[in-house]
This record gives C-alpha cells, structure tokens and sequence, in this order.
C-alpha cells in the first residue's frame, strides 16, 4: 500500500513540473513572445500578445503578425528586429487579407518551421522568397499574356518612347527630371486589370498641341511626347494589358506562351490532352513525389525545375520530352506552374481576370499568330517550325518549309489544324474543347508564311488530275517510300501518308511535286534528282505513285 502511495506522490509531482514546464514554454519561451519583447514603437516596448488577422469575408485568418508584428493593423511603426519591419508597398493590405493567401505556408501556426510549411507532410509550403509571385496564381489569372519576343518588344516600346518619364511601373519611372517633366502621369503598375481608356493617345495628342500652343511651351508635354506610330501604338497596348504588379509573372508566363506546353496539357481548359491537366499543377503534395532523382531539398521547386530538365527520369513512361531549356527558362517556367492554383473565394472577392477566364473564356494569351503557334504548336513542330525529334516518338514535321509552304494553299493549313491527323498526335484543334477558335488558326497561317518566307501561291490545276498506273505504284511505293513512310503509309520516320485527312485535303499537285523535288532541310529526297544512292523516277512514275497513294482514300488499302 505505501509502495502505491509513494508511486501516485511520484507521478503526481512529474505530471506538475511537466504542465509547470508546458506553461513556461507556451507564455515565456515561444519565439514569437521573445521577438515581440524586442519591439517598440513611439509609445515604448509594444505588448506582447498573440496576434493574428481575420478576414470573414474570404473565410481566412493567420497569425503570421505574431512575428511579423509591422504588417498587422495598428503597429506599423514597430523598430527592432528586421522581422519586424512593415511590407513593402502592394496592392493588397496584408493587414486584410493576411499572409498565408499570397505566401502560402500554415497560417495558424505560431512555430516558424510549422508556419512557413517546413514541417514534413505539409502540403502547402510556403513559397521561397525567389518565387513569391506565384502566389498571384491563388485568386488572379493574367489575360492578353504574349510569347517572350513580342513582350520584350512591347516593354521595348513602351521605354523607347519614353513613358517612363511621367509614369510609373513597378516602382520604375516617373522622376523629376532637369529642364522639367517626369511625375505628370498616374502609376500604370497595375493598369491590365484596372484598365484604362483606349482614346489615350488622342487625348495625349491633345495635350501635347495645347504645351505647343502656349508661349512658354516646355515641360512634359513638350519634352516628352511625340506622335506615335500605330505599330508602336499596338506594341505599347500590349504591354499595358500585362501590367499586373507581378513583373516576374509575366515574364515567366511569357516564357512558358513560347514552349508550346498547351500543345499536351490544358490550362484554365485551353490546350490539349496527351499530358495531365496544369491547371492546379501548383497545388501538387510535395508528400506524394519521388525526390530520388531531385538534387537538394525536397520541394516542389526543385521538383518541378528537374521535371523540366529530365522529365523521364521523375515521371516513368513520360512523353514529355527534354525540351533543353536553359536555366533561367526553368526557372520561369517553375514560378509559372507554381502559380497554377485556384483558391475557392467568395464571388465579391473573385478578380475581374480570373472571372473572365473562367465565366467568359478570355484568353491567357494574346491571340496574334506568333504567340497563338508557341502557345499550341512549338512542343512539336520546334520554335521556328524548323520540327522535332525526341527518343521513341515518330518526328514532327517542318510546318515552315518554304518547299512545303510553296506547296500547298491557305485553305490546306487551316484543313490540317482544325481537322488534325488521326491516329498521330497532331489533334483537331479546330473541332475538340479547348482548342483554337477561328481567327486563331488564321493567325497560326500567316505566322508560318511569314517564318517560311512563302506567300500562297493558288493551283490552277483541279484537286484530282493524275492517271498513273496503281499497281506499278504500289511496286514502286514499296521500293522507294515504305522505309520511310510505312509499309502501309502508316508512318516512321516520314509522316503517314495513309491518314484520311492528308488525303481528302491533299492535291495531286501536291504530292507530285513534294515526291519530284523533295523537300530541303528534310529527310524528304527529290526522287527527279539524279543519285548513287537511290532509284531516279521519272514524272508517270511519280504519278503512279500518287495513284497508288490515293487508293487507300476512304479507308481503302
């Protein structure tokens, strides 16, 4: 019995210094209460309480302030520690909406490994410091976004005529300057999804003649305007439509617009369906990858970044191929899908992008004919049109071959991208969800005229015009095609050539004439030519061929 006693004293007194320990631990120990202690504001030491910062409206709260004390309501003038410091000016108040929604991380944790996501098992980890921007993706989606080169000359125009000098962009622009001007016009940061008005030339205009009228005419207005081509006019729309307050967004946005990366995967239900759908692909467990294969830390960066340099080496069976990115392209097209999420917030806090997108099928991307081919067709048929090879797939074909361009007419182009290639991996983007609408496959054909250098030249010969001998064909097609072209036109290392499509859209002269003269920077021979190393033909014979090629028409073999 006094064994008992002694034991029930024992563990009495441990269960005290333990709960004694736990309220030491929890009301003088925690990090958050030693980095408050060193605070102060114009009142002396601040109080040291947990803090946190609710937003009913959005269903959101987080106690990020506890250390971050400046980027709460009411304490933005706390000194100490660099933790402490305020945010930087943007467009959402951290004091409202919190931090976790752009930041990502645990929001009600009041531990700095369990905060910033550093935790195992934590699905959202908070976004590294280098990335910060792809939290734009949780509620925003950029519209009008343009491939890498015309955004470079749309951000080109807009410095070479000067705008800087009277507005401000992302903190650039707008400063005094010697003889006068600068700090006339309005920040334009974030006029993409503000909007603005689209006489802003005439009215410049207008101002301008005004300054020039007056006596005393300088400043701005006369120092700093000219008129503008309509051109540079374009360019500078375009720019404006990008200006979002997420500069590296953009860029990295644009990268992945001249990838050809929608050609396999959808986003925001535009694309295609060989590879997984992208939209949330930023929302990925880090718990549930393989990091065998990933050098450094276990995170979804460094995951992601890999996956673009040796995509079979983390996915097995992936038909992604080594696109053969240079870095800083990874590293873009990282904070790009990292910002591919989707936060469900109440309808009063969607913003106007995501809401277009999503209710009115805006486009992510400007829908001229060089951005609309790198968003769709650059994967496959290389940037440039130039085609692509990859390990264990059948090559995609140069679609900018002056020799094919010179070939074939307007109204062929549009037949092969809306319809596509059955049973190869060219699909019909004119027909299947999410493909291209059709102003967009117009633009896509003058785009490959003017990368060919070929305008379209009309055939004055009908569709069908050959009579050559089918059965010498077929002899001849199985001597001097099938090791490219298949045994049954099925395809290898040439394209099918027994694919309904090519056919009914196909001419005679068409064939004859890709058959005869071949086509240069391609595998594809002129057979009139003269060799050692292959049969020369004569024009019946190529006629025959194409006799023997048009049999299998209609499913015929």
């Amino acid at each position: 019995m006094k064994k008992n006693k002694h034991l029930l004293l024992g563990s009495s007194i441990g269960c005290l210094v333990l709960l004694l320990m736990a309220a030491i631990e929890e009301n003088f120990r925690k990090q958050w209460r030693g980095i408050q202690a060193a605070g102060q504001n114009d009142d002396g030491p601040i109080s040291v309480q947990l803090r946190q910062i609710v937003n009913p409206g959005l269903r959101h709260s987080d106690r990020c302030i506890s250390c971050h004390v400046s980027m709460g309501a009411g304490d933005a003038n706390v000194t100490g520690a660099r933790i402490l410091r305020t945010h930087r000016p943007v467009v959402h108040d951290p004091a409202e909406y919190g931090c976790t929604i752009c930041h990502a991380g645990q929001g009600l944790a009041t531990e700095k490994e369990d905060a910033h996501g550093d935790v195992q098992f934590w699905p959202s980890p908070m976004f590294p410091a280098r990335y910060a921007y792809a939290g734009c993706g949780a509620c925003h989606t950029p519209l009008d976004v343009p491939n890498r080169d015309l955004l470079g000359r749309a951000k080109g125009a807009f410095e070479r005529l000067d705008c800087l000098a009277c507005h401000r962009v992302d903190g650039r622009g707008g400063t005094i300057r010697p003889g006068g001007g600068g700090m006339e016009g309005p920040d334009l940061s974030r006029i993409g999804i503000a909007g603005y008005k689209t006489d802003w030339y005439e009215k410049h205009l207008e101002l301008s003649r005004k300054a020039e009228a007056k006596a005393a005419g300088n400043g701005p207005w006369k120092n700093s305007f000219a008129a503008v081509s309509e051109a540079d006019r374009r360019l500078v729309a375009t720019y404006l439509a990008t200006l979002v307050s997420a500069p590296r967004l953009i860029e990295a946005k644009a990268v992945f617009h001249s990838t050809g990366c929608l050609g396999c995967h959808k986003v925001s239900g535009a694309g295609g369906d060989e590879g997984p759908e992208l939209t949330r692909a930023g929302e990925k467990d880090p718990g549930q990858l393989n990091f065998v294969p990933v050098p450094g830390k276990a995170t979804l960066d460094n995951w992601l970044a890999e996956h673009f340099r040796s995509p079979g080496s983390l996915v097995a069976e992936s038909k992604m191929p080594a696109l053969g990115l240079s870095e800083a392209d990874i590293d873009k097209l990282t904070l790009y899908v990292m910002s591919l999420r989707r936060m469900d917030v109440p309808a009063s806090y969607v913003p106007r992008d995501r809401m277009n997108a999503a209710r009115f099928g805006a486009r992510e991307f400007t829908t001229d004919g060089a951005t609309v081919y790198g968003v769709f067709c650059a994967g496959c048929h290389g940037l440039e049109g130039q085609g692509r090879r990859a390990p264990g797939m059948a090559a995609f074909p140069s679609i900018a071959n002056s020799d094919f361009l010179s070939r074939v007419e307007d109204e062929f182009l549009a037949n092969t991208i809306r319809s596509g290639r059955p049973g190869r991996r060219m699909p019909p983007w004119g027909e299947k969800e999410g493909g291209l609408r059709p102003e967009e496959i117009q633009a896509v054909i003058r785009h490959l005229r003017s990368l060919g250098g070929v305008e379209a030249r009309p055939d004055s010969k009908p569709a069908r015009w050959v009579s050559g001998n089918k059965e010498e064909g077929r002899q001849l097609f199985a001597a001097s095609c099938s090791g490219c072209h298949g045994a049954k036109g099925e395809g290898g290392e040439g394209p099918a050539l027994n694919n309904q499509v090519l056919l009914s859209k196909a001419t005679d002269t068409y064939f004859v004439e890709t058959i005869g003269k071949g086509r240069r920077g391609t595998g594809m021979a002129g057979f009139e030519e003269p060799s050692t190393v292959r049969r020369t033909l004569t024009r019946l014979e190529i006629e025959s061929i194409v006799s023997f090629i048009r049999s299998w028409e209609g499913g015929k073999s």
